[in-house]
């Protein structure tokens, strides 16, 4: 498992891992939200109050890179870009519950 590795290259507790990959103020909101079935950014600012856009784009990306989300982007005009969950973000969900 990714997380497993991670730990091993840092030397720090798959548990610590785990809580700095939703450590965040908006993380588990916009998870939430993407469970509730929304998955634009715009969606995302409407349904979690007083987020930024600039802190909102980069807690997602985060979301990303640790493997929480997916991003799907269209090639149309406006850009569209759509956000699920991975199968570990949905394993958080459960967890959440």
């Amino acid at each position: 498992m990714e997380t497993k590795k991670k730990a091993e290259e840092n030397k720090i507790c798959p548990l610590e891992v785990a809580v700095n990959t939703i450590s965040g103020k908006w993380k588990i909101p916009i998870v939430w939200q993407i469970n509730e079935g929304k998955k634009r950014p715009s969606e995302f600012l409407r349904g979690i109050a007083k987020v930024d856009r600039r802190v909102l784009n980069q807690q997602l990306s985060e979301m990303v890179e640790d493997g929480i989300l997916t991003k799907q982007s269209f090639n149309e005009l406006p850009p569209r870009v759509e956000y699920t969950l991975t199968e570990l973000g949905e394993q958080l969900v459960k967890i959440l519950w």
